[in-house]
């Protein structure tokens, strides 16, 4: 019995073309996969045959563009089941709702959310830059007593923070805010513990305005994209990298995620005095 996608695809695409066929993420019941252009004429087959691999899944799309925009999303087409976008998708004890085609979310940092939650102390007041559905920001106050203030720049996206933070019982903790993360930090000038800035194409731009937030001393978790060359480790260059934090001391760094080929997420927490 195939135990792999590329398993099951083989007999249908033949075995070189099913080894094309890209990683998925499984967010909720809903399926997201990377179908190479030459192989999207056989989308609905290739979605099919991941349901019947992922009995949870009931609906598979196909990312056909990278993310971007100020919004950070991605380009989906359908290509198998349900014909629906939203779903709940639940981790480290807490739900989540959000509609795959309006927000950006990657189930990958589970592990990184967690970690961070872990660092933090009870009564700390946080700042998340960049908090999309409300996930890291929910994730810590649901594991620690702290306030943590939640910008976000995407209307659809801060719309189901607000219900992501009624749904996991959280008002008065998680603070949201919709707009320009800069505007915000304006507001929480010399008030915060802790700054996240998990938008790694803007995280360095808007490093400063994490640094006015910051009270006494404080931590800053920057993520960046960092590529590596040919014959590079991926941590040789993650390190290197730390040369682009322009202030404060870097007490940890690791990769996080991969994202390309060569092209890793690497996060950064910065320790800052004023």
């Amino acid at each position: 019995m195939p135990r792999t996608l590329k398993e099951l695809l083989a007999p249908v695409l033949g075995e070189k073309a099913s080894r094309a066929v890209g990683a998925f993420d499984v967010i909720g019941d809903i399926a997201i996969i990377r179908i190479p252009d030459e192989l999207m004429d056989s989308a609905g087959a290739i979605g099919e045959a991941l349901m019947k691999l992922n009995r949870n899944v009931r609906s598979v799309w196909a990312q056909v563009g990278p993310v971007e925009g100020d919004y950070r999303t991605r380009d989906l087409v359908h290509v198998a089941g349900e014909r629906r976008s939203e779903t709940i998708y639940k981790e480290n004890g807490c739900l989540f709702k959000l509609d795959v085609t309006k927000v950006f979310f990657t189930p990958r940092l589970s592990q990184e959310r967690k970690r961070i939650a872990e660092l933090v102390q009870d009564g700390e007041v946080i700042f998340n830059m960049f908090a999309g559905v409300g996930t890291y920001s929910i994730v810590i106050a649901r594991k620690k007593d702290a306030t943590v203030h939640s910008s976000e720049i995407n209307p659809y996206a801060y719309q189901y923070m607000l219900e992501n933070i009624a749904l996991n019982r959280l008002r008065g903790r998680v603070v949201p805010y919709l707009g320009d993360a800069a505007d915000v930090a304006r507001k929480l000038e010399g008030s915060v513990d802790r700054v996240l800035m998990p938008l790694p194409e803007k995280a360095l731009q808007f490093f400063e305005h994490a640094l006015r937030t910051i009270r006494g001393r404080g931590t800053v978790h920057v993520y960046l994209h960092v590529r590596y060359e040919k014959g590079e480790s991926a941590r040789d260059a993650i390190e290197r990298a730390k040369a682009l934090i322009p202030q404060g001391e870097v007490v940890f760094y690791r990769a996080v995620r991969e994202v390309g080929p060569r092209l890793v997420q690497a996060v950064y927490d910065v320790v800052i005095t004023r």
